[in-house]
Order: C-alpha cells, then structure tokens, then sequence
C-alpha cells in the first residue's frame, strides 16, 4: 500500500470535499481517501499493482478540479492568503445580499400584504432580486453544476433549483400575466441568508493554518554548530543529523538530540505541557523548540528537519484534521433523493394535466411552478443554520466559542472525554500544599529559612515557596554563598549557617541521614502526585511538599459528565502514581499515565475504536465520539484527532486554534454545558427537519392539483409561496427559543 498526499485546487465549499472524497473513495484499489476542505489537501492510500499517482490525478480532474503531488511542505502565508480572500469574497457577497434582499423583504412581504400601493414595485423587486440570483448565488450555481456533473445533489442543488423557479416563475409573470404574483424577494431573502452561513464556515476554517504557523514559529531560525573546532551560527535548516550544538541560558534548542556535556533546565512546557522544568544532564534526551532555562551544554543532534517532534506534531495536527471527514448533514442525505424526486414530480404533474386531462398550456405550467415553488427548501435550509446560529450565539455569550457548526452537531454523542492534566485538570502551576516542620523549628520559620535561600532561584518549585511565604506576610533574610545543584537542589548560608534545600540525593551526598519515619512521609507525600523538598542543616529540619492542584470544579465537572452517561480519562505525561492521585482527587477513574506529547493522538484513537475493533458483526458500527480537553501544544494532535476537541481559553494559541471549541472563561465547568447545549440543538434541528419534512409531504401533492378533480380546488404559487414563507417562519421561531433554554 502507498501513502499519497495531493494539493487540490478548485475547492470552494465543503460540498466540493465530499464530492472528490466520494470519487476516490470509490474508485478500484483505493483503500482510504481523507479530502480536507480547511488545507486544500488528499490523504490517499493506495494499491500500487492497481492504480498510481497520476491516474488519482486524474479521477479528481475529472470532477472539474486539478490536483498536484504535495511537496509535503506548507506554505502557510500562502494558505492564509487564500483563506483571508475567501472570507472576504463571502463577506462581500453577504453585504450586497443584505444591500438588496432587505428592501425587497420590505417591499414584498410587508407593503405588498398591507396594500401599500408602491409605483412599480414589482420591477423595483426584479432589479433587487437579480443581482442576488446571479452575483450572490455565483458559487451556489457552480457548487450545482458541479454536483449535476456527478450525477449528485446536495443542499446547494435543493437551494439553486428552489430560488430559480421563484425567480424565473416570478419573471415570466411580470412581464407576461402579473396578475399572478411574483416571489422576487422570497428567492432574495433566501440566497442571501445562505451566503451569511457561507461566510461564518469561512471564518472557523481560516483558523487551521493559523495554528499550524504558530507551531512553526516555535522552532528557532538559527543554532550555533561546533564544525572543525569552530563555533558557527547557521540556519537551523543546514543543521544536519550528527551536529553538535551548543545552547546558552535563555535559547530555544534547534533541533531534537542527546546532551553531550554539561547540565541544565530545561522548560518543555509548550511541548509536554508540564509547567515544572526538568533537570537535564549527560546522556539525556532534549527537544527542539524548547527553552533552556538555566547553564550551557552541548547535545548530539538526532533529528532534524521534518523528523524533530516539533515538526511530527505539526504532522499529526495536518493528518488528523485531513481525516476528519465533513459531517454529512441529514439535510443534504434528504436533498439527494429529494430533488430528483421533486422534478420528477413536477414534469409528471405537467405531463398529466395537459396531455393526459387535455388542460391548456397555463394550467399544467401552473401546478408544475406550484410543485417548484412549494419544495423550494427553505425550511429545509434553514432548519440546521437557524439553529445553530441561535446555539452557536448562546455558547458565545456563556464564553464557550464553537468554531463550527459541525462540532455543535457532533459534540450531543460525546461518549468519551479525556481531560490533559496540567493546566486543564490542575491550575498549571505549582503551589505550597504542606509544610512539615520535624525539628524544634515552627512551621513559618521553616517556610521563612526556605524561601530566604530559594529567592536567589528561578526555578519554578522556588517561585511557589517565596509566594507561598509573600501570602504568609514572612520577612525573607539575605542568603549568602547560594548555589544550585542541578538534580539535586541548593545550599546557602543564612545568619552564619549553612542549609541545604533538595531532593534526598542532595542529603545523601551532604551525609545527613535520613530516620525511617521521614522516609515514609516522603513517600506518602509522593504518592499524593507532590513533589517533596527537605530543608537540612546538620540533620532534617522540615519538608516542604509543593504540587499542581486540582482546579475547585473539576470534581464537580466529573460528576456532572458521570451522570451525563459519559465516561471520563484522564492523560498526562506525569509518572502512574502522580497520575493516579491526582485523578483520584478529581473522581476519575481510567487514566493514560506516562504518554508521550506524540502518542496523545493515538490513544484519542484507541478509544474511537474501543468496542468495536473487537466486534466481529462491526460493518454498521460507527466510531464512538471522543472528546478531549486540553491547552497545551502537546495537546494539539489529539484535539485534532478527537472528535471534538476543547481547548482551555487560558491555553496556547496552537491548542485553542486546533480545538473545535473555546472555553474562553477558562472554567471547566463549560465542558458539559458545551454537551448539554448540543443536545439541545440538535433537538432543535430534529424539530425543525420535521416540520419541514411534513410540509412537503404534505404540500407537494396539493400543489400537483390531487384535490383538484374531487375539490376543484387548486394552489395558486401565490398561497404556495406564503406556506412556504410560512415554514420558513416557523423554522426560525422554533430556533430563537432555544435562546431562553438554560444551559
């Protein structure tokens, strides 16, 4: 099997993604083909015996598109460039569709009914509507053409036959019988509602590239190599597989390797999300886009280039959101047997009125335009966007940012959520959780000597003793002589005394012994996920316990999913037993420990897979919906493999760019009001396709004239019209009470 990625050019909604991704999926020999509207980009794996690159080519050149092998690399200014010109080619298109649809509605639906004589109003409709039919509409008839060149349809299809029937049906009556009545602004109203939709679709896909640039941007530009004895600053590009670099204090390392000489700490937090930074020596391993906080070293390159784990991420994040098939709305699987069905419909209502009954040529046009008229989908159109942009604007106003109205439609089956720990589950920073004295010394003066002698440090672990000791209101004393001791701790000298402040190899190594009961303190401490200091002179003074608490709510959160029937994980890169008493804490029971940054996104899969892998009859199955919350780089490939992906508002822009929504007040209590408000949206679009759905069932036949031989009662596409205004009304009012719904 091999794995091919093309550059797709021509795309110009989701319609067009589905299209290609149905014809490649289709086509002998291809077992999998992922269409990402958001990068322009094919995902295809392929039997090489049957078929090869260029023929993929040309089965999508085939589809009125073109397509290039993908150089793998990319051009994100480019792609920004490009997404920024859709959006403002759709907000351009929905302003003029406002600029005419609105005086068309006043006109036509609210002078015309209250017998407001306006002079010409009918050709002052015809000039609005034009320009709505043929420049708003422009990609709603290319998206048509496209689809009726696949032997397909879908909601453009529905919405291009709908208006044109409205229209051409309105302009056959201005100027030939205006005793008929015209829908002008029905058709305008209509185009210009569903490029507003168009545009809100734009706006949530530019954010992809986005994310990607900001990930790039980590990776420094320049590293400094050792070649022939000599120190030389080059493109982090040259530095090939084998170098040996140099970082210093305060410099991003350029690529992944192996320390050589020397020592440091290094902060990985925007690659692992953990807020401590780790202590590194000789023979371990770092990683590029990281930050050296502390001393210099020397480290072995070992990947470079598109191999570095910076670089893998931004691999993930591309093919997770590649694989992420558009979902295909209920609506447009309705639309595809439902306006062939409608046309046959009316050329049969035709065909029998006027050479089967022998009624005149006006008569048979008349009931076929009703038939047009009345399936016109606004109803249908409208049932999902009305919703969801009454659902969307809800979450808003709670500070929960939905990006897409797929992510709103999909988030009501969420079965799984997995939580990141740091930052999501836990504050993101370390705090003072106990102070121990074990001497004749008290429990302030042991945070006093301690934070006296950690203020020269700027290693996180100090910073939460000095603020601890700040909150205490204690007076620091000047330490002497400080000095740190990398995997150890420090020592410094406070009022003629010398104190070491560590770890207990630092007390080893210092020959001060350590009793059995402080031992098994330790060890408790460490086994509630705290990371243990113990201050020593001559012998152990106290320990200071530090830890990344929980945040208040998210037991509560937890329960609240519980009960929701959904279950929860928790994931981290943390060590099992740190892991295990944190999501105790917190009430979870299922944790993912020791995970590295890059794996997250498999064991997102894992869990979409879970109880069906193991089903031998799994052919009707479907994935089951996972959720991940997170706000880390690390966490990005695995919000973007998740089926939803919630990203913490106080994250990094990466994690909040790649989630599907935004918890903007940072509260985790927003993770099941997101799912309740989903299920009460799509509730709302249930509702809704009903009431659609019975109208035209029930409309459609009366519009052929069926009562007519036993009534003589036939709907005129006036009152046609008016119903289907009518639903349209409907459809938009059940929606707006979704406003006073609580969450």
């Amino acid at each position: 099997m091999k794995k091919t990625d093309l550059d797709i050019k021509g795309m110009h909604c989701a319609s067009c993604a589905s299209l290609i991704n149905r014809s490649l999926s289709k086509t002998e020999g291809v077992k999998e083909a992922n269409v990402n509207y958001a990068t322009a980009k094919a995902l295809i794996i392929y039997d090489e015996s049957k078929l090869n690159d260029n023929e993929l080519i040309k089965i999508v050149q085939s589809k009125g598109y073109d397509a290039l092998i993908s150089s793998g690399k990319v051009d994100v200014e480019k792609v920004q460039q490009e997404q920024q010109a859709e959006i403002k080619k759709y907000r351009d298109n929905f302003i003029l569709g406002l600029i005419f649809a609105i005086p068309a509605f006043i006109i036509g639906m609210i002078f015309m009914p209250l017998n407001i004589m306006i002079p010409y109003a009918e050709f002052i409709l015809f000039l609005l509507a034009t320009p709505v039919q043929f420049i708003v509409a422009s990609d709603i008839y290319k998206s048509f053409w496209v689809s009726l060149k696949a032997k397909t349809a879908n909601m453009d299809t529905l919405i291009a036959i709908g208006t044109t029937a409205a229209y051409v049906y309105s302009v056959y009556t201005l100027f030939f019988n205006p005793e008929l009545g015209q829908y002008f602004e029905t058709s305008a109203i209509l185009i210009t509602f569903v490029v507003l939709g168009r545009y809100l679709e734009a706006r949530a896909k530019g954010k992809t590239s986005e994310a990607i640039k900001s990930l790039m941007q980590l990776s420094p530009k320049i590293a400094t190599v050792i070649r022939k004895g000599r120190e030389l600053k080059i493109s982090v590009d040259e530095v090939i597989e084998g170098d040996t670099l140099i970082v210093k204090p305060g410099e991003k390392i350029p690529v992944d390797g192996i320390i050589i000489e020397g020592n440091s700490s290094i902060d990985e937090s925007m690659i692992t999300g953990e807020s401590i930074p780790l202590e590194k020596n000789k023979n371990d391993k770092v990683i590029g886009g990281t930050i050296n906080k502390h001393g210099s070293f020397k480290f072995k390159a070992t990947k470079v280039g598109e191999n570095t784990t910076l670089s893998h991420i931004i691999k993930l994040i591309e093919d997770a959101q590649g694989r992420k098939a558009p979902i295909q709305r209920f609506a447009d699987t309705i639309s595809a047997y439902f306006v062939p069905i409608v046309l046959v419909i009316a050329i049969l209502t035709f065909i029998a009125w006027f050479f089967i009954f022998g009624k005149d040529f006006q008569f048979a046009l008349l009931t076929a335009v009703a038939v047009l008229v009345i399936a016109c989908p606004c109803a249908l159109g409208l049932a999902t966007p009305t919703s969801i942009i009454v659902g969307t604007g809800k979450g808003a106003k709670e500070g929960i940012l939905i990006k897409g109205a797929d992510s709103l439609e999909i988030a009501h089956k969420t079965k799984y959520v997995i939580f990141d720990k740091t930052g999501t589950i836990t504050n993101g920073t370390p705090e003072v959780t106990d102070t121990i004295p074990l001497s004749k010394i008290s429990g302030m003066q042991l945070l006093m000597i301690a934070a006296s002698i950690e203020s020269g440090s700027e290693h996180p672990l100090a910073d939460a003793i000095v603020n601890k000791a700040k909150e205490s209101k204690l007076k620091l004393q000047p330490a002497k002589s400080f000095k740190a001791i990398p995997g150890y701790g420090i020592s410094a000298s406070l009022n003629k005394k010398k104190y070491h402040f560590g770890n207990q190899k630092l007390l080893n190594k210092n020959k001060i012994k350590v009793d059995k009961k402080i031992i098994e303190k330790i060890n408790s401490l460490e086994s509630q996920g705290k990371t243990v200091m113990i201050l020593s002179e001559k012998n152990v003074l106290g320990l200071i316990a530090v830890a990344d608490t929980i945040k208040d709510n998210a037991q509560e959160t937890v329960k609240k999913l519980q009960s929701m029937n959904i279950d929860v994980y928790l994931i981290t890169g943390d060590n099992e037993r740190t892991a295990k008493a944190i999501a105790e804490q917190a009430g979870i029971k299922n944790v993912f420990a020791e995970v590295l940054p890059e794996d997250k996104a498999s064991y997102v899969k894992k869990l979409q897979q879970k109880d069906i892998t193991d089903n031998k009859n799994n052919k009707d199955k479907k994935n089951n919906v996972v959720m991940m919350v997170g706000d880390g780089i690390n966490d990005a490939p695995a919000l973007a493999q998740a089926d939803i992906g919630i990203a913490m508002g106080s994250g990094t822009d990466v994690a909040m760019e790649t989630g599907n929504i935004v918890l903007m007040k940072n509260n985790l209590s927003d993770v099941p009001k997101a799912i309740k408000l989903s299920r009460m949206t799509m509730n709302k679009i249930r509702q809704n396709m009903f009431w659609a759905l019975f109208y035209n069932v029930l409309g459609i036949p009366i519009a052929a004239g069926v009562l007519y031989p036993f009534t003589g009662w036939l709907l005129n596409p006036i009152i046609a019209g008016g119903a289907m205004a009518l639903s349209s009304v409907s459809v938009v009012t059940n929606s707006l009470l979704l406003r006073g719904k609580k969450i």
